[in-house]
């Protein structure tokens, strides 16, 4: 999702009507707040679009007007293009607060050190976080809950989570 200098805040998921808006997620803590960060680039920074909120949502996202793009096919020839700033434009978070980008990739090890697996993505479907493993040994991804009692330790200057898994999870 994210290089070190880059984060990704949203993604376009199609047309909007015949006059060129778009419909976007955004993976921002408050959706609306992707407006604010400034222009967005695509993910091969050659794309950057200011964005402007109509106000309105839609199913599984915000209504918007992206700079640049004016009709429908402009619109749909988007569909799918994710949206990133510069890492150094996001606020400082407080303790134990995490952007996902930084959770991604890391290994996770059960409390008596054994390698459990690395982090593939994190998931939010409304209930709170969960961190998607992968791994070997593993014959498919785990769910494990990014709650403090599941995740104890987050060490990312270590580049490890440490687990207590809820039992019967692996």
């Amino acid at each position: 999702m994210t290089d070190d200098t880059r984060i990704c805040l949203g993604a376009i998921a199609g047309a909007f009507g015949v006059q060129g808006e778009v419909r976007l997620k955004s993976f921002t803590a408050t959706p609306e707040d992707i407006a604010a960060y400034g222009p967005l680039e695509s993910e091969d920074g050659t794309r950057r679009f200011e964005i402007t909120l109509s106000g309105q949502s839609a199913k599984g996202g915000l209504i918007a007007r992206l700079s640049g793009v004016t009709t429908k096919e402009q619109a749909d020839a988007l569909r799918g293009v994710r949206l990133y700033t510069d890492r150094d434009r996001l606020p400082a978070l407080p303790d134990e607060e995490y952007y996902h980008a930084d959770l991604i990739g890391l290994e996770v090890y059960d409390t008596g050190g054994a390698l459990l697996g690395r982090v593939k993505t994190v998931l939010n479907h409304g209930a709170g976080d969960i961190l998607e493993l992968q791994g070997q040994g593993l014959t498919s991804t785990v769910l494990l809950p990014f709650t403090r009692q599941a995740v104890p330790t987050v060490d990312l200057a270590a580049g490890r989570i440490i687990a207590d898994p809820p039992d019967g999870l692996f």
